[in-house]
């Protein structure tokens, strides 16, 4: 158990300097890009904030490389001190001497999942707002609520409304759907209700609608207009809608089953959104993969040579694990494959393949 808990130690601090590191090469990247985006007339504050707001983000999409890097430097540390040579003098294998840095990592990823996971979220959600107050854009056009679909489109000189209860998979067919319109000042001067609405060419084309002025009507019951066929114009698109759902990067883990389920209930499909909830959950794996990885090629002497090509096939091989990941996630997200296969086979296949490469080169 001591040794366990030296090796754990030893794990950690190499993790917390690979960390420090990518700390301060990030950061001051980051920091001459929102200078870029944003401009220098907005002084050095509003960059170090967004700066600052993204560093979390990017970050957390590199633990893998740093848990990676971290076994690298553990080992390789061990072995230069002779240590590791002695650890398999006294009978130990290499899969009880990686015991420990897979255990860390494990748990590790469950900290990064149940409470960095939160943390991310939430400065990633408000770095999209405070991006989009400095660069004078719009936020969300779209909102998901228990009663339905929310959607806002306008102009300079009216702003619209729209409430539907249901919707297609990309939010350009609505179904019951009811619009208010409100002038420059605010004030609400029409109501429509139409059964069907479907975004075509620019403009909403509603079915077996009723339109009610407001503005100025004593009795807007007696003016109501009944229209079988109306075109509303609208200044939404299609990639609109569809980016303004925000990544599910920014909703918190606990948060995310309830998001989907509403996005379910909504008509979409939620894809993207169940596709990452799985991929966190499996990211302990995936981590524990990187160590084995590691560990497979840098659990050896020093004295036997080639350990610089020994590094970059560890490296290479956790990027390429990586890039297997990041692919079976987009075919996910496009329906292409079921969202456990893209989410829990990578990290498992990493394993079960580091764990031949240890049994392989194991001689004890």
């Amino acid at each position: 158990m001591i040794l366990h808990l030296y090796i754990a130690r030893r794990f950690l601090r190499a993790l917390g300097i690979v960390t420090a590191v990518f700390i301060a090469i990030l950061l001051p990247i980051d920091l001459a890009e929102q200078l870029r985006r944003i401009g220098p007339e907005q002084g050095l504050g509003p960059v170090v904030e967004l700066a600052l707001l993204n560093l979390p983000g990017s970050l957390y999409q590199l633990i893998p490389l740093f848990v990676l890097l971290a076994t690298l430097v553990l080992f390789l540390g061990l072995s230069r001190s002779s240590e590791l040579v002695v650890i398999r003098a006294s009978g130990r294998s290499a899969l009880r001497s990686a015991r420990a840095p897979v255990a860390v990592a494990l748990l590790f990823g469950a900290v990064a999942v149940g409470v960095i996971n939160p943390i991310v979220a939430a400065t990633k959600a408000q770095y999209d707002m405070r991006s989009a107050r400095y660069l004078g854009a719009e936020e969300r056009t779209v909102s998901i609520t228990r009663e339905g679909l929310w959607l806002r489109q306008g102009s300079v000189t009216e702003q619209t409304v729209i409430r539907a209860s249901n919707t297609n998979s990309d939010g350009t067919h609505l179904f019951d759907a009811t619009f208010f319109q409100f002038d420059a000042e605010g004030t609400l001067t029409h109501r429509l209700n139409a059964r069907e609405a479907l975004l075509v060419d620019g403009a909403w084309a509603l079915s077996d609608a009723q339109r009610w002025p407001l503005a100025g009507a004593g009795n807007p019951q007696a003016a109501v207009e009944t229209h079988e066929r109306l075109a509303l114009p609208s200044t939404l698109t299609r990639e609109q809608i569809r980016d303004s759902f925000g990544r599910p990067d920014t909703v918190p883990i606990y948060e995310l089953p309830g998001f989907i389920a509403q996005l379910n209930q909504a008509g979409f499909a939620a894809l993207n959104h169940r596709v990452w909830f799985q991929m966190e959950l499996s990211s302990p794996l995936m981590l524990a993969a990187m160590v084995l990885i590691a560990a497979g090629f840098t659990m050896r002497h020093t004295r036997f040579g080639k350990t610089g090509v020994m590094v970059l096939a560890a490296i290479l091989l956790g990027f390429g694990v990586f890039f297997v990941r990041s692919f079976a996630q987009v075919l996910g997200e496009s329906g292409q494959l079921p969202v456990a296969l893209v989410a829990w086979t990578p990290p498992a296949a990493a394993i079960l393949m580091a764990l031949g490469l240890l049994l392989h080169t194991e001689d004890g």
